[in-house]
């Protein structure tokens, strides 16, 4: 009985790790979901050329994390390409992509998260 006890846990441990796995979010998945949580408000642009997250509820967390990796990749590309510092090419990503956000969507004006008119 004493030798069930510590194989239970690491059983228990190892499904726990496995499910963490499975249930974890890729680009892809938080590229398929990003419209739909701006459109819940849940998440904004930034004039830093980042997503941020308004409401922290379902999966917002997630879908910031791996957009704004996967974006300073791209953002650190074009720097090094056009030979210009990351934060310029930060400020203009976050220039047009609150110029593209939808009226009613969220976006941070210096530091406030507001809705755009």
């Amino acid at each position: 009985m004493r030798i069930l006890k510590p194989i239970n846990i690491l059983i228990i441990s190892l499904l726990l790790t496995l499910s963490s796995y499975a249930w974890s979010m890729d680009l892809s998945a938080a590229m398929a979901q990003l419209s739909t949580v701006k459109s819940q408000g849940l998440v904004g642009e930034q004039q830093n050329g980042y997503l941020g997250v308004v409401k922290n509820q379902n999966n917002a967390q997630s879908v910031v994390q791996l957009i704004n990796q996967a974006r300073n990749e791209q953002y650190q590309k074009m720097a090094q390409t056009h030979n210009v510092n990351l934060s310029e090419i930060e400020a203009l990503a976050g220039k047009k992509a609150i110029e593209k956000t939808p009226s009613g969507q969220y976006i941070n004006i210096d530091g406030k998260w507001m809705k755009k008119p």
